[in-house]
């Protein structure tokens, strides 16, 4: 469930995952944000060097939040799927599920406390309904493995696979605003076209979303 790499002792601002920076260059100086399942504080150091962030973060893994507490971020271990109710409503400016709501065991929930906690927030995951996948499950009938989702079905950490037109319903069933979406390709750069149409569910190998509660 980790959403980074290793902190760099010499970050610089192209040392972070591209879509990391889509998500950075969102995120106002000075801002309260949460970081979940921030893996080892990529995207909470780069934030509190460049940005000035009041950052924490939830990291499942132990080993993760070892991590980062070494290098002076404020991470606990912690699970979306059951410690987000423990966070006061509107606590955190921004609040980050980068690449993690799949290995949730209640995505809807996870995203109503998303938005419940924050001002906003930004999501993003694989995109199950890209074309690639459809003719591997057509042409070979077997579970789809690529490079943003690189496991077999027998050792993958992905309960939920969703597609962007999946994603898109859920928030509408469950009163949340999409703010903005972006198509991302494999190697986390925006797509040429916005939105969540058709060329979005077929072409973008994961999709990033601003959410918001509905007002």
């Amino acid at each position: 469930m980790s959403s980074s790499d290793s902190i760099p002792v010499d970050q610089r601002p192209d040392s972070i995952r591209v879509d990391l920076r889509l998500i950075a260059d969102m995120v106002e100086p000075g801002s309260r944000m949460l970081d979940i399942g921030c893996g080892e504080g990529a995207l909470l150091a780069y934030l509190a060097r460049y940005k000035n962030v009041d950052g924490r973060g939830i990291e499942l893994s132990m080993a993760g939040v070892n991590n980062c507490v070494r290098n002076g971020l404020s991470v606990i271990q912690g699970d979306a799927d059951t410690d987000l109710k423990d966070y006061p409503a509107a606590a955190f400016d921004w609040v980050v599920l980068s690449q993690t709501l799949q290995a949730t065991h209640r995505p809807r929930d996870v995203l109503e406390q998303l938005v419940r906690i924050s001002h906003r927030a930004v999501v993003s995951f694989p995109n199950f309904a890209h074309w690639s996948i459809r003719s591997q499950l057509v042409l070979r009938g077997c579970m789809p493995v690529t490079g943003t989702l690189p496991f077999h079905w027998y050792d993958t950490p992905n309960i939920h696979h969703c597609t962007i037109k999946d994603f898109v319903q859920t928030c509408r069933d469950a009163d949340i605003e999409i703010e903005q979406a972006i198509p991302l390709n494999g190697d986390g750069n925006p797509l040429s076209f916005s939105g969540t149409g058709r060329f979005a569910s077929m072409f973008a190998q994961q999709g990033l979303f601003v959410l918001r509660k509905k007002r």
